[in-house]
């Protein structure tokens, strides 16, 4: 049996370190600071201001306790799983599971859209706050480089034959 194909270096870069650490990021953000998670979600200065002047309820804290703990899993799976193998299958089928997330994790962004327009909150990269860009560009990109894994950008042609084997089965 020949060996898997190597995954590129950039899918490797982006998918074992910068994304899960991205991750840990929003962790920390959501159980450490709650208050400060909070305020840049607001669409206003003056509700940032009052979010950030006020303690979240319990039931809001709880809820970004969770949140922390599923971005703790996101980026452990992320890494453990992909940094344990180079089988573009095992690669693939996470990939896809974490594709189908972005697209959930953009439509979280939708109440957001529906106060300040959608297409301020997702195309007008300029306006932007800190948390759009995590919550919307970082996902772009994420998804971005998901898609262009499973396209086979960048994969070598045995690793492309490894995709079309796969696509068979």
């Amino acid at each position: 049996m020949a060996a898997a194909p190597r995954i590129p270096l950039p899918y490797r870069l982006f998918f074992l370190y910068i994304e899960p650490i991205s991750a840990l990021v929003g962790a920390y953000f959501a159980a450490i600071q709650p208050t400060d998670y909070l305020a840049y979600l607001a669409s206003t200065p003056a509700s940032a201001a009052a979010l950030a002047s006020t303690s979240p309820p319990t039931p809001t804290l709880i809820s970004l306790f969770q949140l922390a703990n599923l971005y703790l899993l996101f980026a452990l799976n992320e890494h453990f799983v992909l940094s344990s193998t180079s089988d573009h299958r095992v690669w693939r089928r996470l990939l896809v599971g974490l594709l189908i997330a972005d697209f959930g994790h953009l439509a979280t962004m939708i109440p957001l859209a529906q106060e300040k327009g959608f297409l301020d909150v997702f195309v007008n990269l300029p306006q932007w706050s800190a948390m759009e860009w995590g919550s919307v560009g970082f996902v772009y990109a994420g998804a971005s480089m998901r898609m262009s894994f499973l396209a086979g950008v960048g994969i070598s042609e045995s690793g492309r034959r490894d995709v079309i084997s796969i696509k068979a089965e």
